[in-house]
């Protein structure tokens, strides 16, 4: 019998013992008339309290939840631009595009336009003409002249023949042709490094060619001038000193002069 069931019998065993005590006393006792024997007083006995065993309380397993494993992105793939078309055929269709006037297709030239452009604009800002690296084709009509009073003076008719150009650069709005030129930056700026010192900046030699023609100054018309078997050249000394680009717009006439520096302060002001 184990130890905890032996323990749990001792209050019966107790009881019992008590009980049989009072039963062998009656019935073993003397016969002989005896004294009326005094009560038996029986103790009360103390309950034995079993102790009280507390149930384990068992904890639930701590569930470990997994920490979210967080991937990086795949870095985004971005494709590399086309490269820059700078084809002669693609040049001019971008430019013929800033303009409603057809005769600008007939006046541009189909070859080497960039390299045209930027030579014609490093010769300017030096105060020469790049005869040889036109952007436009020369007017179809031949200078013209007439003689008065034993003198030559340039015929206003002649004015006429740079009508067209005119009207070309005033149909360009400035805004789309900025843009067009920032857009084949790029291009112009390795075109300029290869004929220009490492310190120039084309920008900076764009704005010297637009300030070279703006003062270009204002004069009476008509204008005298002689020739020398050569070329015409002007009468008046001061105007013979000129740069050759202001010798050249001083030709187109006092009005088309007037309409070209509008259109070139338009321009720079938006440099």
């Amino acid at each position: 019998m184990s130890e905890e069931s032996k323990k749990s019998l001792i209050p019966h065993f107790t009881i019992g013992a008590i009980v049989l005590a009072v039963i062998l006393a009656v019935v073993f006792w003397p016969s002989e008339p005896e004294p009326k024997p005094e009560p038996l007083v029986v103790a009360p006995v103390s309950p034995v309290i079993e102790p009280q065993i507390e149930p384990v309380i068992e904890e639930p397993p701590t569930e470990v939840i997994p920490e979210p494993v967080i991937e990086d992105p795949e870095p985004e793939v971005i494709p590399e631009p086309e490269p820059l078309d700078t084809s002669d055929g693609t040049v001019k269709t971008k430019l013929l595009s800033l303009s409603d006037y057809d005769a600008f297709a007939r006046l541009l030239i189909d070859d080497a336009l960039l390299q045209r452009f930027v030579i014609m604009t490093n010769t300017l800002a030096d105060e020469g003409l790049a005869t040889n690296n036109r952007v436009l084709a020369k007017p179809d009509k031949p200078f013209r002249t007439y003689r008065q009073a034993d003198k030559e003076w340039i015929d206003p008719a002649s004015f006429k023949r740079y009508a067209p150009y005119v009207e070309v650069l005033e149909s360009l709005e400035t805004e789309s042709l900025l843009q067009l030129y920032q857009e084949y930056k790029p291009a112009i700026e390795q075109i300029f490094s290869e004929i220009a010192s490492p310190y120039d900046s084309f920008d900076d030699k764009l704005e010297e060619a637009i300030d070279v023609l703006l003062d270009t100054p204002e004069v009476p018309f008509p204008l005298e001038v002689y020739t020398d078997s050569v070329m015409y050249k002007f009468k008046d000394s001061r105007l013979e000193s000129l740069t050759a680009p202001q010798k050249q717009l001083l030709r187109t006439g006092p009005e088309n002069m007037r309409r070209i520096k509008a259109k070139l302060r338009e321009i720079k002001e938006s440099l």
